[in-house]
């Protein structure tokens, strides 16, 4: 069987579907991963084959906008899916034409690369959504998506387009995912996967004090300085008795900044080596490392900024599992105060504990190849 992966050029949505197509591999299945050529460099380095397809678009810029709109605006939204639409027709061409020449049996694809299905359509393969966090797209968002697909289908005379797929592959736990519409669930483990790295140096042994880690992921640091707080929030830490550890790519480690003594700065490093032994995260909502953290059983603080590190953080809350601290409010004095309760207040470890035993139990990537293989079986010929 072949098996075409595709996203756009975002390295976390690629990242999510990593474990998938390495447990596709090692099933004795072919594997090609699709994206522009901006993402060749982050793709190689998953060891996955990879194919660049269409043209790159400037997504930091659209996500640049779409921070410089004021709190409560409707800006975001619409913005984001014309960023979509604008990604998807990038794509959409090269993609259909290497499908049919790779003779691709089966396409997945991240909620947010809408050339996927259509590509999977315009070939006549059945098509697999693969979420990377909560299905923001799955509820009343969903209403929306024929406006973008269908003047897309239309290229290739496809009407209706499923933006769902046959099946969905959710990582995220049935307590932290939201409602789904449109196509089955397939729950899968976490495997987390974080990028490349080296093992951080060996950490003290946990003591008295609760250690805490600190990790600003890969967007944030990339749409501008001022969006990047760790090194804010470390400082903030300062006087508060615990361990901080804080985990930084090479290319944070100056928008960090200076860190008080005792801080431990793990540069490089794959989030989860760096959370075995901590008690809490804060963080910015991003949906990798906040699943990363659940696989662990931590509670978080977090302070997005984004739109869907604000749906993703949000929901956490509503499990009961950590506490957002927004943006317009993410004063240190607040992000001190959220860890307090967090730390403190047993009801929050015991709900990340409880998300950590449901993605325990979810079914590994080797059993959902077996699942995927049915689906391509029982396709339409």
């Amino acid at each position: 069987m072949r098996i075409l992966f595709t996203t756009w050029a975002w390295p976390s949505h690629l990242y999510a579907m990593v474990p998938l197509a390495w447990s596709c591999r090692t099933a004795g299945h072919e594997v090609l991963v699709a994206s522009q050529p901006a993402l060749t460099d982050v793709a190689l380095r998953t060891g996955l084959p990879f194919a660049p397809v269409g043209r790159d678009v400037d997504a930091e810029a659209a996500f640049r906008e779409i921070l410089a709109t004021p709190p409560g605006a409707n800006g975001g939204g619409p913005r984001v899916l014309r960023l979509f639409a604008e990604l998807a027709d990038a794509m959409l061409d090269d993609l259909v034409g290497l499908a049919r020449r790779w003779q691709a049996d089966l396409l997945v694809f991240e909620p947010s690369a809408f050339a996927g299905p259509v590509a999977a359509a315009a070939v006549g393969v059945p098509a697999v959504r693969h979420l990377f966090g909560t299905d923001l797209l799955g509820g009343r968002a969903g209403k929306f998506l024929p406006a973008v697909l269908d003047p897309l289908g239309a290229r290739y005379g496809l009407t209706g387009v499923d933006p769902f797929g046959v099946a969905t592959v959710d990582p995220y736990p049935a307590g932290l995912q939201l409602p789904q519409v449109g196509s089955r669930r397939l729950p899968v483990g976490q495997v987390p996967f974080n990028g490349p790295g080296v093992a951080p140096p060996p950490l003290p042994e946990p003591g008295a004090r609760p250690r805490v880690c600190v990790t600003w992921g890969t967007t944030m640091g990339r749409l501008g300085p001022d969006y990047f707080l760790a090194g804010t929030v470390v400082r903030a830490l300062a006087d508060l008795d615990v361990e901080v550890v804080v985990a930084v790519t090479p290319d944070q480690r100056d928008l960090l900044g200076p860190v008080p003594d005792g801080v431990q700065v793990v540069v490089g490093s794959p989030l989860h080596l760096v959370l075995p032994g901590c008690a809490a995260v804060v963080a910015h909502g991003g949906a990798g490392s906040l699943l990363t953290a659940v696989s662990y059983g931590l509670p978080q603080v977090l302070v997005p900024r984004l739109p869907d590190h604000t749906r993703h953080a949000a929901r956490l809350a509503e499990t009961g599992a950590g506490l957002v601290v927004p943006a317009k409010d993410a004063d240190p004095a607040a992000v001190v105060a959220a860890l307090r309760r967090v730390l403190d207040e047993p009801g929050y470890r015991e709900a990340a504990d409880r998300l950590r035993r449901e993605l325990t139990a979810q079914p590994s990537p080797g059993q959902v190849v077996a699942e995927l293989e049915r689906l391509v079986v029982a396709a339409p010929r």
